[in-house]
């Protein structure tokens, strides 16, 4: 039997990054994310914006902090 290309071999869908220009990196969720000091963040939400700039005072998770300032 042939397998879907868009199908993982345990049979769950891969996930989905969107990555844009000027602005977060978009998940589909729910996501755990795994922060360089070891600490992780959860989210059971259908979709979920991860910071890419830093600037977010929630981060791992965006708060459009990068509309704000700039990036840079």
């Amino acid at each position: 039997m042939a397998r879907d290309p868009a199908e993982e071999p345990d049979g769950r869908p891969p996930v989905r990054l969107r990555v844009q220009r000027d602005g977060p990196t978009l998940v589909d969720g729910p996501v755990t994310v795994e922060l360089d000091d070891g600490a992780t963040a959860t989210s059971d939400r259908f979709r979920v914006a991860l910071c890419t700039c830093r600037r977010s005072r929630r981060f791992p998770w965006c708060d459009t902090s990068h509309r704000r300032r700039g990036r840079g």
